[in-house]
């Protein structure tokens, strides 16, 4: 086995072992109310929930294909919508496994497909990653301001001491300023340091990418379809609060807090194993759910993505072939002809 192969399967031990050990603390440290809760609420799932779950989870997949195909015709790769939307579920699916590794899986599919290099392909994820990261921002913030009331509580927490203690206004806002002004300048000391190094590079390649996205001529319907991908899966959310009686009074903003918050889960450990329940739970807390309620909740998200993208990549494998074959015996038939 060579060491690469060695280095990404000891990778995946640790990233699984760190979601399991994590599942194992938060269950361990939960009182027996809320075990309790969660058990209770995982025996009464309205499993009829889960059929438009499914069909708006794959739409969010479908409009993905669409966006990466706007970014594949500016290195001259006209892709079918059929190839591309395979391609982006298979890449999910590797992605369920080995952080990552999906983005060369789908490169590579499409590649194969539709007879191309697949460096032309894997050079537009750069764009694709980097507006991905801006979006995720602008939807935490977005959240934070819908819902001002949660954010001053969080603030309160964790700033009150800071904010209200002991000291005048003033002093507070020169070291606010002062702490600004040393972030600027650490920031451009170190941006100069790094600037002909491989970390200098990536965020080269990151600002790159995302001023790629302002260039396009199709710029308008990228930016729709990424608008349509953080509705769907915030109404993947939505439609899933019906799924238990404790969640079915919750609110359109607090489903876009889980995605916004959650989709830090699904980076830090494989598919999110342990991590996304775990942040759902967090989060539901403070709209005042129970944090039973919030881990079987935060449970039944991560299985109902997990199965998706599961039962949706390995169609994909099977139909990729199937597809491209007939496409093949119908230009040889009418070359023939």
């Amino acid at each position: 086995m060579k060491k690469k192969h060695i280095y990404t399967l000891i990778q995946i031990i640790i990233f699984i072992g760190l979601g399991l050990g994590l599942i194992y603390w938060r269950y361990t440290e939960m009182s027996k109310e809320n075990k309790d809760a969660m058990l209770s609420s995982l025996q009464n799932i309205q499993w009829w929930v889960l059929i438009p779950i499914f069909f708006v989870g794959f739409l969010s997949h479908y409009f993905r294909a669409l966006r990466w195909k706007i970014l594949l015709r500016t290195v001259d790769i006209n892709p079918s919508t059929a190839n591309t939307t395979f391609a982006v579920l298979i890449g999910y699916m590797a992605n369920t496994v080995v952080p990552r590794l999906g983005e060369v899986a789908k490169c590579t599919i499409l590649a194969k497909y539709e007879k191309t290099a697949p460096e032309k392909a894997i050079g537009t994820i750069i764009g694709e990653r980097a507006f991905d990261l801006v979006s995720l921002v602008i939807v935490m913030l977005l959240t934070l301001v819908m819902e001002r009331a949660i954010a001053a509580q969080l603030m309160d927490k964790y700033l009150g001491r800071f904010l209200y203690g002991n000291g005048t206004g003033w002093n507070r806002i020169m070291i606010i300023t002062g702490i600004l002004i040393m972030s600027v300048i650490l920031l451009r000391y170190l941006f100069k340091r790094i600037k002909g190094s491989k970390l200098g590079q990536l965020f080269k390649n990151l600002g790159e990418g995302i001023t790629s996205v302002w260039r396009l001529k199709e710029r308008g319907k990228f930016l729709l379809y990424t608008v349509l991908i953080w509705l769907m899966y915030t109404l993947m959310v939505y439609i899933g609060y019906q799924a238990l009686a404790a969640t079915t009074g919750l609110n359109m903003t607090s489903a876009l807090a889980i995605i916004a918050f959650g989709s830090i889960g699904m980076i830090v450990t494989p598919g999110g194993i342990g991590t996304y329940p775990l942040i759902v739970s967090a989060v539901l807390l403070l709209f005042g759910i129970n944090e039973g309620v919030g881990q079987a909740f935060g449970w039944i998200c991560w299985s109902v993505q997990t199965v998706l993208v599961l039962v949706l990549g390995l169609l994909s494998l099977i139909l990729l072939p199937v597809i491209n074959k007939h496409k093949k015996d119908g230009q040889t038939s009418t070359h023939t002809a």
